[in-house]
């Protein structure tokens, strides 16, 4: 009898353990201004009767082979990252989207450089791999100018880490760099640098920030996927609602307070929070990506395929959001 009861009492923790799994998501986030109400999720979870564990990476290609390791549940990255994981195997669903914009050529001051055509001759520093890369080969291909990342083309595209842009247009290593927010904000407020444009005029118009999941996550945790698309609703509804609630989250819990409040109001003005993503878009970026020869792409995917919005609708419409 003592046996039966140790074996119900086994089971039933074994039950609760394989429970409480499947009530925590793995989030893979990047550390930049629009990326703020992601990063939230995490603390408004268990109200949503879930845990989230965030864990940061340094560009979204490194958040796709996280997903593609096992090691995430979600991640939030550029859509270019995404398509391009896709392309190659990644099994992933893009759910939502959760920013728009968050891009600006920057330029030093003292160079001469008013508009994309003023880049021939120059050094460009780009990210490779995010949709800055993607954008800014637009931008020049729009233009009728060549690129490569050595010496001999119009552009002499130099590869660097977002965190390492800035530092090289201060040093005067680059003409211009294709940046991120709140940094490309962070270098024209310091003064070393100021805005050319901010790439909104080729086919992608402004590039939407994506929200993947895995398609093993998707399909196997139906209940806690739903749970965590309510949960990303409400952190993102309230950092649009609640513009100081957004701004002290920000600058005070993801940028230990390194960044201004103009720094923080600049970024958002360039990338402003959003729910949504289209197939329209998606498949807009990936057509522009296969043109331009970025990503890498072994298949260009199919958006209809992979966009699947219907958990972010139903989260929306229980929360009555338009």
């Amino acid at each position: 009898m003592k046996t039966i009861h140790h074996l119900i009492l086994a089971a039933a923790a074994l039950s609760a353990s394989a429970q409480a799994a499947d009530n925590v998501v793995r989030l893979g986030n990047l550390k930049f201004a629009h990326y703020g109400a992601v990063s939230y999720i995490k603390e408004i979870a268990p109200k949503c009767g879930i845990k989230v564990e965030e864990h940061m990476f340094a560009k979204g290609p490194d958040v796709m082979q996280a997903i593609l390791s096992g090691d995430l549940d979600v991640g939030a990255t550029a859509s270019e990252a995404a398509i391009s994981g896709r392309a190659n195997g990644a099994p992933i669903y893009i759910v939502a989207g959760f920013a728009k914009g968050g891009a600006r050529l920057v330029a030093r001051p003292d160079g001469g450089i008013k508009s994309v055509k003023d880049l021939k001759g120059k050094k460009v520093g780009v990210t490779r791999g995010g949709i800055h890369e993607v954008l800014l080969y637009a931008e020049l291909s729009k233009h009728g100018l060549s690129w490569s990342d050595s010496a001999g083309k119009d552009v002499h595209v130099i590869y660097l880490a977002f965190a390492d842009l800035n530092q090289a247009l201060l040093g005067k290593n680059l003409d211009a760099i294709m940046q991120s927010e709140p940094q490309s904000s962070q270098a024209i407020n310091k003064g070393f640098g100021m805005e050319v444009m901010k790439p909104y005029d080729t086919p992608i118009g402004e590039p939407v920030r994506t929200l993947v999941m895995s398609e093993k996550f998707y399909k196997e945790n139906r209940a806690t996927a739903a749970k965590f698309m309510n949960c990303f609703v409400q952190a993102t509804k309230l950092f649009i609602d609640n513009k100081a609630a957004g701004e002290k989250y920000v600058r005070e819990s993801m940028f230990k307070n390194q960044i201004t409040k103009d720094d923080f109001e600049d970024a958002i003005a360039n990338s402003p929070y959003t729910y949504d993503v289209s197939i329209e878009h998606i498949q807009i970026t990936t057509d522009v990506m296969a043109k331009t020869g970025t990503g890498k792409m072994r298949t260009p995917p199919l958006a209809k395929d992979w966009v699947k919005t219907d958990l972010l609708e139903q989260a929306k419409k229980s929360l009555s959001i338009q």
